[in-house]
């Protein structure tokens, strides 16, 4: 029989405690304190963005309004501005990235078999990158431009399911070339990205690593031309080489031959040029695989619209990262909680419907009824259709 507890209690019951209390002692995150806990802490911000809370005081205002309910809910230490600014600078963010980990390595079972647009047993990651503004005059640790702050939200997405992986929070200015020294390889998978990624030393890590790349070439690369494959035009190939590379510096750092792959998208009229190296998969897979990168453009623009990771509580690092890492985490819970409820609707309408009935007292799979037509799952034509 249904116990009467609320929607916000029941989605936080998909939170795994025993290694959240891990992940806690792992930093020391609860050493000597005597209220407002690292779990009152993620239930703070997890109420902040399910119902999309603006500020700090915004957040103590709606919380005091419920206190009859915050002890059914999970709290247990007092929430209050205060409490919250100083638990949002000095505890370890760390303790909330490790359990975004936790939560990604449940959640990815569940959707290893969605479809994303080509038929591959391997796994497919598109890496990128977001910037988010800052303002520079209170978060100088965010440099980006002159009179500008920004931090970087580089990201490793597995496009089954649209599951970030591996999140590195930088400042505005660093390269991103450089993030593929810390990208964890894995051995046959694809890592699909952008030009803004090359640099051929460290694709060749990647190729002794038995883990294949497809990234979009340069125009002016300069190459050698060893074998040329036919390819059928109607489908928009035009190139399916084999080459050496032959730049000054390119020949050294990767001296191994490489496929080159050339598209043209008639809706676009834009001519690609594709360079991997795998040479065992279609040329058509390689490109449409490059196409099936614009996840990771469309999960970004998702987070954005409907997490709070634009505006923050907090001006630190600590704050920040803290913020979205907390935000990763919801996202992950919804996730996890459409799978196992079998809930039909998208991740946009579980989190507006979550939103509105955070303090109601009703089985969650109350709030979303069966449709009796499919057309009423989906989202409006502008919304990402995540894990539809």
């Amino acid at each position: 029989m249904y116990s009467g507890r609320t929607v916000f209690s029941q989605v936080m019951d998909f939170l795994p405690l025993e290694e959240f209390r891990q992940c806690v002692a792992r930093y020391a995150g609860d050493h000597k304190l005597k209220s407002f806990s690292c779990l009152d802490h993620f239930f703070t911000l997890a109420f902040a963005q399910l119902s999309a809370r603006q500020s700090l005081r915004d957040i103590e205002a709606c919380l005091k309004a419920m206190q009859p309910r915050l002890y059914h809910m999970g709290f247990r230490g007092k929430v209050s501005r205060n409490n919250l600014a100083h638990a949002n600078e000095h505890r370890d963010w760390r303790i909330y990235a490790d359990l975004a980990q936790v939560l990604i390595a449940e959640v990815r079972p569940l959707y290893r078999d969605e479809d994303f647009g080509a038929e591959l047993e391997q796994t497919v990651y598109a890496l990128d990158a977001t910037t988010i503004d800052m303002c520079l005059s209170l978060c100088p640790w965010a440099p980006f431009q002159r009179s500008r702050g920004a931090i970087k939200l580089q990201t490793l997405l597995d496009l089954r399911g649209s599951i970030p992986t591996f999140i590195l929070v930088t400042n505005g200015r660093v390269n991103d070339k450089t993030i593929l020294d810390h990208v964890p390889l894995e051995v046959g998978a694809f890592y699909v990205m952008d030009r803004g990624y090359i640099h051929f030393k460290r694709l060749f890590r990647m190729t002794t690593s038995a883990a294949f790349f497809v990234i979009r070439g340069h125009q002016k690369m300069q190459f050698r031309r060893r074998y040329s494959r036919s390819v059928d035009l109607s489908t928009g190939l035009r190139a399916d080489q084999t080459v050496m590379l032959t730049g000054s510096d390119t020949r050294r750092d990767y001296p191994s031959p490489i496929r080159r792959v050339r598209f043209f998208d008639e809706a676009t009229g834009t001519r690609f040029t594709f360079v991997t190296n795998n040479f065992a998969l279609p040329a058509l897979t390689i490109a449409n695989l490059y196409k099936s990168r614009w996840q990771i453009e469309l999960f970004f623009k998702w987070i954005k619209q409907h997490l709070r990771i634009k505006a923050f509580y907090g001006n630190s690092a600590n704050a920040v990262k803290t913020q979205i890492w907390t935000a990763i985490s919801v996202y992950l819970l919804v996730a996890i909680l459409k799978k196992r409820l079998e809930i039909p609707h998208t991740l946009y309408t579980i989190l507006q419907v979550i939103g509105l009935t955070l303090f109601e007292k009703q089985p969650i799979l109350q709030a979303f009824p069966r449709p009796s037509h499919p057309s009423l799952i989906a989202d409006p034509a502008n919304q990402m259709n995540l894990f539809s």
